[in-house]
């Protein structure tokens, strides 16, 4: 009998087996007591009715995504699975997510919420970026069965047709809701090309909408590359994703008028346009008409017969000062030329043949200037005034007074 015993540890293993298998994921309902959150950043709480109580734990990694501190009284739905804890032999529940029942405790969670993300910077209207006026491609975030994606694509089909649609399709509400929307608004950053996106959902109670109301949501909002227009419920609502958007639109309808632009009021404005440029190019032409009418083929030859008579008039006085200077210069010129002549005359070495003088070179034209350059029989041509002759020199004196030398003369 003791060999088909079993251990405390064994039976507490199979209880726990017995129950994950027999209780999936579900949500639970209930009234917090004792509500603790740990160093280690475990939650732990109790949730109780009218005739029992459940101990609940929120392991570190969810907790982290819990925006407020659940308070005694607060009526809360958890989501969920119900397991053992093996070491305290005790069943408990096992949160994975937290939604506040009542709008006393909605309004608590989501006024704490919006005042971190506020003093962190994400309402900031600093950071908001204007819209595209002419987008090519808009990325949808909603459930691609509601009637939300509905009022989109028909109001964006009927302003602007030709504009691309990329839909990522997303749960809205419920368990999980909030991650898958902050997934789809990721995805589309990286892979849809599209130039804004509309994020949004059709109306609902405060619990249908309560997933942009979650941080994770808030934060991929405010992560995203491209400009974000929240589109959440009807005007009346208001969410932290609405807060957190480049800009917030009361309906998705509203959110598809704002960023799509309409092809027939494009058209009528471009109509009006090229009515006025073509009345002014006609106003214009009328009045060079008249500008034409004014100035007729008599006043036209007039005025282009007093320009030409000007024109001759500014010749003639270029041609006047023109002729004063070519004289002036000429004259200049005679004045230097006259000079010149007379410096060279003066350099001429045989301009004192007048005087009386001679020029003596030796046979082959050299000249001689020093009587001790000359050897007796030297024959020397003598050139004077008129007329030269050919010398032999006889006699050589190089001594002061001047030379008396005997010389054959042959006058020529």
């Amino acid at each position: 009998m003791a060999n088909q015993a079993l251990t405390v540890s064994e039976i507490t293993t199979q209880v726990k087996t017995v129950l994950e298998e027999s209780l999936p994921m579900m949500w639970l309902i209930g009234e917090v007591s004792d509500f603790t959150r740990a160093s280690s950043g475990h939650c732990y709480w109790t949730l109780r009715d009218e005739a029992s109580q459940i101990s609940c734990v929120m392991f570190r990694f969810s907790a982290q995504k819990l925006t407020f501190d659940p308070e005694p009284g607060m009526q809360l739905l958890i989501y969920g699975n119900v397991s053992v804890y093996e070491r305290g032999g005790r069943y408990q529940f096992y949160v994975h997510q937290v939604q506040p029942v009542g709008v006393g405790e909605m309004a608590i969670a989501f006024e704490r919420l919006c005042e971190r993300l506020e003093a962190e910077g994400l309402f900031s209207h600093e950071r908001k970026r204007p819209m595209p006026r002419f987008p090519r491609s808009i990325g949808i975030v909603t459930s691609g069965s509601g009637a939300a994606l509905k009022d989109i694509l028909q109001v964006s089909s009927r302003r602007a047709p030709g504009i691309q649609i990329v839909l990522r399709s997303t749960r809205v509400q419920g368990p999980g809701a909030a991650e898958n929307i902050a997934s789809a608004i990721r995805d589309l950053n990286i892979h849809s090309g599209a130039e804004i996106l509309i994020v949004g959902r059709g109306g609902g109670s405060p619990e249908d909408l309560w997933a942009f109301n979650e941080e994770v949501v808030a934060r991929a909002i405010y992560a995203s590359d491209i400009p974000v227009v929240s589109a959440v419920g009807h005007e009346i609502d208001n969410t932290i994703a609405d807060y957190v958007a480049d800009l917030r639109a009361p309906t998705p309808s509203a959110a598809a008028e704002l960023v799509t632009p309409d092809q027939v009021d494009l058209r009528r404005r471009v109509a009006t346009c090229n009515q006025a440029i073509v009345r002014g190019i006609r106003s214009r032409i009328e009045e060079n008409e008249k500008q034409l009418k004014n100035y007729g083929v008599d006043r036209l030859l007039e005025g282009l017969l007093g320009r030409l008579q000007q024109s001759s008039q500014d010749l003639d006085e270029m041609r006047t000062s023109f002729l004063s200077s070519f004289d002036n210069h000429l004259s200049d010129i005679k004045i230097n030329l006259k000079q010149s002549s007379l410096k060279l005359k003066a350099s001429d070495p045989l301009a004192g043949l007048s005087r009386g003088f001679a020029f003596c070179t030796r046979a082959d034209g050299s000249q001689v200037t020093n009587s001790s350059d000359l050897v007796l029989g030297d024959q020397l041509i003598l050139r004077f005034s008129e007329g030269n002759a050919t010398c032999i020199v006889k006699t050589i004196n190089n001594l002061d007074p001047p030379l008396k030398t005997s010389l054959n003369s042959k006058g020529n």
